[in-house]
This record gives structure tokens, sequence and C-alpha cells, in this order.
């Protein structure tokens, strides 16, 4: 992964959907996503959609290092036609997870719609993130998770930028970031 990336991304994860999401985290993210994933899906598809967050949210706390010098908060609404998401993300040290999303069928492609805010909350503990996601309204549940994610790539992206005036230091009143 590079954060400072141009959004060119090969994922294979053996969800089809799944790739299509991650697609446009790294896409409209702008950072440069290599994955490869190879799970139990003969069993379920939840350990590899599992997995894949909890890589990525590493991947993701060590880019970031000890995030001296970083903007740390971002967020994005991003609609898809009748659909309309809100990402908000803090790299606080702090790991949390707000996932509200009303979804109108139980799978998308192959993986049960429950899976998606697990998927988010998997992340923000590996990424030691808060992440608060909100998908408004939208009739189709494809556009509805596509918005998602695609507020999750800007939202990364505002937070993961370096702030040339904080030149180095902890993004923090306290000096310190976990705390």
């Amino acid at each position: 992964m590079n954060l400072d990336g141009r959004g060119q991304h090969r994922i294979q994860t053996g969800l089809g959907f799944l790739d299509h999401m991650l697609a446009q985290v790294a896409y409209h993210g702008l950072f440069d996503l290599d994955i490869e994933a190879q799970g139990d899906l003969h069993i379920d598809v939840h350990h590899t959609l599992e997995d894949v967050a909890l890589t990525l949210g590493d991947a993701f706390d060590r880019a970031l290092g000890e995030r001296a010098g970083l903007t740390r908060m971002g967020f994005f609404y991003a609609p898809l036609d009748e659909s309309l998401a809100r990402v908000v993300v803090d790299f606080s040290g702090r790991p949390y997870a707000v996932v509200q999303v009303r979804w109108h069928a139980p799978l998308l492609g192959n993986i049960p719609t429950s899976l998606f805010a697990h998927f988010l909350e998997s992340f923000a503990q590996r990424a030691r993130c808060a992440l608060h996601a909100r998908v408004f309204y939208g009739r189709d549940d494809h556009h509805q998770a596509e918005a998602l994610f695609k507020a999750l790539g800007r939202a990364l992206c505002a937070a993961t930028r370096l702030e040339p005036r904080r030149q180095g230091e902890i993004p923090s009143t306290k000096g310190a970031l976990d705390v």
C-alpha cells in the first residue's frame, strides 16, 4: 500500500463485490493498493472479509507510523444516484466504529450485508482510528454500499494527508495519541 499514490489497485479477494468496494477505496482515496487474499470461501465469506479488513487496517497503521504531522481527521459525503453516505475518520489511536446503514436485502453479491459493518469495525480496530459511517438513504443496496466505500476512501485520504503547518508534531493537544 502507498498512501501517496494515484489510486492504482490490484485486488483479488475471491469476493467480487468486496473487490469492487476496495477498488472504490483505493481509487477515490488515491491509495495504491495491492491485495491478494486466499480464504476459506468453501466454508463462508466471513473470515476472508474480516481478514482483509484487519490486514488493511494494519497496513494503514504501519504506513502512518507515529502519525506525526498528520491531518488526523477527515470526512466526506458521497452520493451515488439515490443514495447518500458519509464517513468521518479520526486517526486518534483509539479504535472505535459506529456504522449506521439500513440494508434492504440480506446479501450483496455473495456477502451478507451484516458483514459490511463488521468489515468497518475490524478495519477501525487495526487502523487504530475512530470511524463513523452512515448511509442516510438509498433504495438500492449496491448504490448504498458503493457510496459508503467511496466516502470511506475520500475520508481516509483527507485524514492521512500531512499538514505542513504541523511540521512533524503529534496532532494532539496532549502531545500523544492513544491517550
